[in-house]
């Protein structure tokens, strides 16, 4: 599903900027939009933190190759 690599994709770069953020006190997300308090990094942490909410259901949803593997 398409909604799910996109989510991923974003999960991973919020996982990215987390960890800029731990190792190096670096704020990739401010740094190119102009701060944390801009408008366009809010928008962007919460669109990734959507993100992330949505690819909580990949926990819950059962595996389509492994249910159809499994009744061959």
């Amino acid at each position: 599903m398409m909604l799910d690599r996109i989510s991923l994709i974003l999960v991973i770069i919020g996982a990215i900027n987390w960890g800029s953020i731990g190792l190096f006190q670096f704020d990739i997300v401010a740094w190119i939009f102009g701060g944390q308090g801009a408008i366009i990094s809010r928008i962007i942490y919460t669109v990734i933190a959507l993100a992330g909410i949505w690819c909580l259901s990949l926990f819950f949803r059962e595996n389509e190759v492994l249910s159809t593997n499994e009744n061959n």
